[in-house]
């Protein structure tokens, strides 16, 4: 009878033991979960493996939270930008329109052509239709089309891409049969400003490597400067003299459009200096 006692108290002290290394476990998946969120990572996921079926069951609601977070943050992230450049254009060119028309009024008053004032005039007038232009740019951001999804083999868009640019050495790790839920010249766009701004960067060779749903865009070109990481996708920003700072934030948005993302990599692919991630819809 004692050995029994013994048998059932080793088996409670046993039990005991696991039960406080179980919730030591999952507490700390909390505190990860909460890290993760609190540094805006919200792809950040744990496994399900080995969990009882109640703690997978939360665990995968978890992991689905942090991705719908991440689905919310994007769209207001893009909404918030859409009413900022909302205001900012119409502002702009409430601004610019009565320079525009006034300078190119006084161009053609005989008392200015051919006199010291027309040189500064004709400046002002073509500063003020560089900037309409500019501002007639960013328009574009609003008035996007619907995205037309379609089930697409995404190999077929790659071909065509590498295509445009034959003097760009590629490498390309893509299996035959991925099918992707895209609108098809969206996705060609955005594949086009990437390479674009890789070319621009110095860019001589480009990898395109598919893993799951997600499709990596890697370039050799001059690495993105660490302070400039975080605002390469907001409009208006740019690190070109030339340039228009759309082409990212415009892509971005076209991918958020159709349920997917666009994404700078913390760490490159092996052998490049720069790796964008995009991310297609599971629908």
């Amino acid at each position: 009878m004692t050995g029994i006692y013994i048998i059932i108290g080793i088996a409670l002290l046993v039990f005991i033991i696991w039960m406080i290394r179980r919730q030591q476990s999952l507490k700390l998946r909390a505190h990860l979960m909460q890290e993760a969120i609190r540094n805006r990572d919200f792809t950040f996921r744990l496994p399900t493996d080995g969990l009882l079926p109640g703690e997978r069951a939360i665990q995968e609601t978890l992991n689905q939270l942090g991705e719908t977070i991440r689905q919310q943050v994007n769209q207001n992230e893009v909404e918030s930008w859409e009413r900022l450049t909302r205001v900012l254009t119409h502002e702009i060119m409430n601004a610019t329109a009565p320079i525009t028309s006034i300078s190119q009024s006084m161009m053609t008053r005989s008392d200015v052509k051919g006199t010291p004032l027309e040189p500064g005039i004709q400046a002002i007038h073509n500063a003020s239709q560089h900037l309409n232009h500019f501002v007639d740019t960013y328009r574009k951001l609003l008035q996007l089309q619907q995205p037309s999804i379609q089930q697409i083999p995404l190999l077929d868009v790659l071909e065509e891409i590498q295509q445009l640019y034959p003097h760009i050495t590629w490498h390309r790790q893509v299996a035959d049969n991925i099918i992707v839920s895209i609108d098809r010249n969206m996705l060609r766009q955005i594949l086009i400003n990437l390479i674009k701004n890789a070319i621009e960067a110095g860019a001589t060779r480009i990898a395109m490597e598919q893993s799951a749903n997600t499709l990596y865009i890697s370039n050799n070109g001059q690495p993105i400067p660490p302070e400039a990481r975080q605002n390469i996708f907001v409009p208006f920003f740019t690190t070109k003299r030339t340039g228009s700072g759309i082409g990212l934030s415009l892509s971005r948005r076209l991918m958020i459009q159709q349920g997917g993302y666009l994404n700078l990599e913390d760490r490159p692919r092996n052998g490049y200096h720069t790796t964008f991630s995009i991310e297609f819809s599971k629908q």
